[in-house]
């Protein structure tokens, strides 16, 4: 009987310790895990038969008085987005908005809004929450808002803290700094709670890019303003991972999932890692990249072979990779020749980006294996379906890569979220690395740094070590 007793008080410890690492009022600094869904998801509320696919490239502008971020459309690529459902305010109002990090703060359309673009879900009204609270002028905040947007201060007694975000295709998103409660819904199934985060509280956001869909921008960029560094004291650290699931029309209904803090380390075999780089007044995640195999033909990233540092940053929020114009033109020559069959005739599709690689094909060609090779010796191996996307409505096979005049400034590139599928990929902030690790990524067991570093034999050892020692203290 009181080994019974042992094994039932060990199953309950068990349940309780996983409770409360999960639970909104006790993280005991350990990280949590959420899923990310497409824009075009099938699955209620986001299902609309009349959605607008775009792509967001988030980059400062040249007008230093009025820092701005370009958002840039297409017709096709944008359906492969990843938006996170979360929830602000007291009682929680449920938002879902791009993860994205590329830019940093975190915002949503907010009552009242007069100039808002048209948005499928009612919009939070901050006079319905009891958490909710304006941002004084006065507040460390509004300086870190200032780093990354422009920020300025009410003209009434309350001095609030308002802030103005201008996009250069002339979109905007304009409102009030404040701080709410925001609480996330994990894979485990229990909410995850944060008081008092800085947010954007949007009331005049207008620009055909907005989509129905999505309610505002999850900043996950570098920055204090970055939800990834608001919450790193609660979840064990500057940490985060992704797993991103390919872009299958098909399978609109995939979901991709994000770790934050403590258990998203990416870690095992098969994992490289490669120095991210710091550049002034930027909160991309700058890397270095070497150059691209394709094939077998090595095409270094400048025809001189001399590579600057944080010459390319990864952005979730963007679908396509974009190079730099002569990287991209001796790139997509070795593409075209080892494309097959052979008699596959290539055509150029116009963007408002760039230029896309296209071929006119109701099957998909035979595509080139390619490796991007990183500082440090880290190099990623991309398969056809991480470098090329089907286009079925035009029936067009199309490389997921566009010719760029400047993304940020000259010569620096942006690696897209088509690349970055079926990769774990981890951010440490404190060591100021990201890693890399080849995973497939709509298995739910592999696609989490817990999980992939999780096995039967750990679970045993787990039970093992506290059965001994409950077993000492029984007896």
């Amino acid at each position: 009987m009181s080994m019974i007793l042992i094994i039932i008080y060990l199953m309950v410890c068990h349940n309780s310790a996983t409770a409360t690492a999960s639970s909104s009022s006790n993280l005991n600094n350990g990280g949590f895990s959420v899923k990310l869904i497409r824009r075009n998801s099938l699955k209620p509320p986001l299902y609309n038969h009349n959605h607008k696919a775009y792509r967001r490239l988030m980059g400062s502008s040249d007008d230093q008085t009025t820092p701005q971020s370009e958002i840039r459309r297409d017709k096709e690529d944008g359906e492969g987005a990843q938006l996170m459902k979360l929830s602000i305010g007291s009682p929680p109002y449920e938002i879902y908005a791009v993860a994205d990090t590329g830019s940093t703060l975190l915002w949503t359309q907010c009552e009242p809004c007069p100039n808002c673009y048209k948005q499928k879900n009612p919009k939070f009204d901050p006079k319905k929450s009891s958490s909710y609270g304006t941002l004084p002028c006065s507040a460390k905040e509004c300086t870190y808002a200032n780093g990354t947007g422009y920020t300025s201060c009410s003209t009434d007694d309350q001095k609030v803290c308002n802030y103005n975000y201008t996009y250069m295709d002339d979109s905007l998103t304009q409102g009030v700094m404040a701080k709410e409660t925001i609480t996330f819904g994990s894979s485990s199934g229990k909410p995850v709670s944060f008081k008092n985060v800085v947010f954007g509280c949007g009331h005049n956001n207008t620009g055909e890019t907005f989509g129905k869909n999505e309610m505002g921008i999850v900043g996950l960029g570098l920055g204090n303003l970055s939800i990834i560094s608001q919450i790193s004291p609660y979840v064990g650290g500057r940490k985060f991972s992704h797993c991103l699931v390919p872009f299958d029309p098909d399978h609109p209904n995939d979901a991709s999932i994000m770790s934050f803090g403590k258990g998203s380390e990416v870690s095992g075999e098969g994992v490289v890692s490669t120095p991210l780089i710091t550049k002034d007044g930027k909160t991309q995640y700058f890397v270095t990249v070497e150059g691209i195999t394709v094939g077998d033909k090595f095409v270094p990233f400048n025809s001189s072979w001399s590579v600057s540092k944080g010459n390319m940053f990864l952005d979730s929020g963007t679908q396509v990779t974009m190079l730099p114009q002569d990287f991209y033109d001796r790139l997509v020559t070795e593409v075209k020749k080892k494309m097959e069959p052979s008699s596959l005739k290539p055509t150029e599709v116009n963007d408002p980006s760039g230029t896309l690689l296209c071929y006119n094909a109701t099957t998909n060609p035979k595509a080139p294996m390619m490796t991007v090779h990183f500082d440090g010796g880290a190099k990623v191996q991309l398969a056809p379906a991480q470098t090329f996307y089907q286009n079925k409505q035009d029936k067009l096979f199309c490389f997921g890569t566009l010719n760029s005049s400047n993304p940020l400034s000259e010569g620096v590139g942006l690696f897209g979220s088509y690349a970055q599928s079926n990769f774990l990929i981890g951010f440490d902030l404190e060591k100021m690395l990201v890693s890399f690790k080849a995973t497939d990524c709509r298995k739910p067991s592999t696609r989490t740094a817990n999980d992939a570093s999780a096995t039967p034999f750990s679970y045993f050892f787990n039970y093992l070590v506290s059965f001994i020692l409950v077993a000492i203290l029984y007896f």
